[in-house]
């Protein structure tokens, strides 16, 4: 009897799995050269939606004046990424450019300095890599401020929001120019404040 309970869960199971997937839709998008420009998956259980095309206008932020996307490089991956999962009251958002520009890192901050306060106080941290402060802290959970972290460089971010909604400008020297990256994060859940 006790086989039989197990086949049958089993067997139920089996079926779930299968109708869960077979309700699953996928959509690929592909660009002139194959390779895949957008991708979207729906399920029951939520989706996933991820594409190459991204703008300033998704970031929520506008493009630095005589800025150009980075080009392609031959070791790195593309330059723009818009990505958005969701599901059983779940989300993440990420929208990530890169960018260059000819003029100076002290000029983009001052540029950017000036778009970001329509979403509230900027911080700017000093850092060596792009650091995306979504982790709440073990030692204050209620905490949700954006924060530097304890990491020093010559790349300047420009943060604002909170760790559940922030944008960021990440500002590094290249040459006599400067290379900028604008990210939008946006996660939502049982724990997130929104």
């Amino acid at each position: 009897m006790r086989r039989i309970k197990c086949r049958i869960l089993a067997l139920l199971l089996a079926g779930m799995l299968i109708a869960l997937v077979s309700a699953c839709s996928v959509n690929v998008k592909k660009e002139q050269d194959g390779q895949d420009k957008q991708v979207d998956i729906q399920s029951p259980l939520g989706g996933i939606h991820v594409s190459k095309e991204a703008n300033g206008a998704d970031v929520g932020l506008p493009v630095y004046p005589g800025a150009r996307v980075r080009p392609k490089d031959a070791g790195d991956g593309d330059k723009s990424a818009n990505v958005n999962i969701s599901g059983f009251g779940f989300g993440l958002k990420v929208v990530a450019i890169q960018y260059e520009s000819d003029d100076p890192p002290a000029k983009l901050i001052s540029f950017y300095r000036d778009q970001l306060k329509k979403y509230g106080r900027v911080l700017e941290c000093h850092t060596s890599h792009l650091d995306l402060d979504t982790d709440v802290k073990e030692h204050d959970e209620t905490s949700h401020a954006l924060t530097c972290g304890r990491s020093s460089g010559s790349n300047i971010e420009l943060k604002v929001g909170t760790k559940e909604n922030q944008h960021i400008v990440a500002v590094e020297p290249e040459g006599k120019g400067s290379s900028f990256s604008l990210v939008y994060v946006r996660t939502h859940g049982k724990d997130a404040e929104i």
